[in-house]
């Protein structure tokens, strides 16, 4: 089997102001999500969810308030999965919430070095 990077993707300024209890049910969806892929014993890693705040590092050390603004989408958080093509790491990607508002997932294989 081979390592999956599952990016999710979506726009800070378009997710939907939710509610505690919106809040909770989203958690559930999430964790459900990750429990099924974990349940096939094909999760790396569950990842963790990033905050809109930021820097980036540039060459000759300069330092940038990051992510850009002037993209609309940023990423939000990422998983790693086990799966023997990214044809099947696309189909555990299809059930992840973030698509549910509009969000997407990137899905790439780790090149062992």
């Amino acid at each position: 089997m081979k390592d999956f990077l599952l990016v999710f993707r979506t726009d800070y300024n378009t997710m939907p102001k939710a509610s505690p209890e919106e809040m909770q049910a989203s958690t559930k969806r999430w964790m459900d999500w990750i429990g099924g892929i974990a349940a096939q014993n094909k999760l790396v890693d569950r990842g963790n969810r990033l905050v809109p705040a930021g820097q980036v590092l540039k060459p000759d050390n300069v330092i940038a308030d990051g992510p850009y603004t002037e993209i609309k989408e940023s990423i939000v958080g990422y998983s790693l999965v086990k799966a023997d093509s990214i044809q099947e790491a696309t189909e555990l990607a299809k059930g992840c919430p973030i698509l549910r508002i509009g969000g997407n997932v990137e899905i790439r294989e780790i090149s062992v070095l």
